[in-house]
């Protein structure tokens, strides 16, 4: 996938809503959407909110 691409549908969602999935904040952040999950686990990262299952930055 282009990251180019995956910017800006970050930038698009986030103009609808204030909240972006793990793919867009990965994506927007410049990294891995696998090392944004690591660092959730760890506790460290970006502050995230879950909704029922989904995660959202």
């Amino acid at each position: 996938m282009d990251t180019d691409d995956d910017i800006a549908r970050a930038s698009r969602a986030k103009r609808g809503s204030p909240f972006l999935n793990t793919d867009q904040a990965a994506a927007y952040l410049k990294l891995s959407s696998r090392l944004l999950k690591r660092l959730r686990r760890a506790g460290k990262g970006p502050v995230f909110r879950r909704h029922s299952r989904f995660v959202q930055y």
